[in-house]
């Protein structure tokens, strides 16, 4: 599949799917989850409540401190909750406004060199402290996510060629002639979570016209989404940027988790990577592919990929129950990320 068309008419009823899954305020985690969580915690929470990550010279990401304060709040894990939110607050508060900024690198004098965002890390951030807010009754929580969630309505929402679209930071990301996004960055069930907390029609049109976007945002033999994305201003039609490998990779692969865990298993987008997932042809799971060239990935898939991948095939019925393993031996930051967020939407749906 080349260059996809401009958009269509937004379905309306898509909209409102597109907030399903949306996690239950104080639901008991699971044992499975619970037993995730405490070997993540142990892996990369470090005391002061940084998380770390090991296959990238140990810096720390909003995403990931977003991550793992969402996984302790869905724990129940108060402690390590605020730890996280505590050093998050301390190191990666932006003076303009209320989102985070990107990156901590350690051990050197600056460390926190660029303040620029990372969505999908505020939209994490905001969404685990909404929760926490109700699960333990605290209204400074509550106050704070809802800061952040009017932030990103009001700094990261662009209008290009009638549609919503999520910038994947506040700068870096817009040219005279298009927007690029991130697919990965539309996270459904944590978009409802934040448009229940701080109602907007906006949430609404964010999260139809993203749905919109996956169902034509698809490339190569077997239609995948990309990693990242160009919608041109004029008229809205998608390419792959030269900024970034045309693939669907790293980034992808939380695309069809986040259908599924919303309900949507049966877009087209989650389909095609299961199609993708389950080709006999294929001596390995890869950890990705080239769109352009469709060239497959020389190693194969991490155990946090290979789950993420079980999950949504379960969720479509096509192999039998496989479930991520809640005791694992040690593995990467992000590998261990995947299982982990694969885990607590199978906790949504016990």
């Amino acid at each position: 599949m080349g260059r996809a068309p401009a958009a269509a008419s937004p379905v309306s009823g898509g909209a409102g799917a597109a907030l399903g899954g949306v996690p239950q305020a104080g639901a008991a985690p699971s044992a499975a989850l619970l037993a995730g969580w405490g070997r993540f915690r142990q892996d990369f929470l470090r005391p002061e409540g940084r998380v770390v990550d090991t296959g990238n010279q140990n810096v720390s990401h909003s995403e990931g401190q977003g991550w793992a304060m969402f996984c302790a709040e869905r724990a129940a894990d108060r402690a390590s909750f605020e730890l996280a939110w505590g050093w998050t607050r301390r190191w990666l508060t932006r003076p303009q406004d209320r989102l985070a900024a990107w990156r901590y690198i350690p051990d050197q004098g600056d460390s926190v060199p660029d303040r620029n965002n990372a969505t999908d890390g505020d939209l994490f951030i905001a969404a685990a402290l909404l929760l926490a807010g109700r699960r333990w009754q605290q209204p400074g929580f509550t106050e704070a996510g809802a800061a952040i969630a009017r932030d990103i309505l009001r700094l990261l929402l662009r209008q290009v060629a009638g549609s919503t679209l999520l910038l994947p930071a506040q700068h870096g990301f817009e040219t005279a002639d298009s927007v690029t996004v991130n697919p990965s960055y539309y996270a459904f069930p944590i978009l409802g979570v934040l448009a229940r907390a701080v109602p907007d029609p906006a949430w609404l049109a964010l999260a139809g016209d993203g749905l919109q976007l996956l169902r034509r945002a698809r490339f190569g033999r077997w239609g995948l989404p990309p990693d990242w994305l160009s919608v041109a201003r004029a008229d809205g039609a998608l390419s792959l940027p030269g900024r970034w490998p045309p693939r669907f990779s790293y980034d992808a692969v939380r695309v069809p988790l986040y259908l599924c865990w919303a309900g949507l298993a049966d877009e087209p987008a989650a389909l095609a990577t299961a199609r993708f997932w389950s080709d006999p042809a294929h001596r390995q799971w890869p950890a990705w592919v080239d769109l352009a060239t469709d060239r497959i990935g020389p190693y194969a898939a991490t155990p946090g990929l290979r789950g993420l991948a079980g999950y949504v095939l379960e969720q479509l019925g096509q192999v039998p129950p496989t479930r991520p393993a809640a005791s694992f031996a040690p593995d990467d930051y992000y590998s261990s990320v995947l299982r982990l967020l694969t885990l607590t939407a199978l906790s949504e749906k016990a």
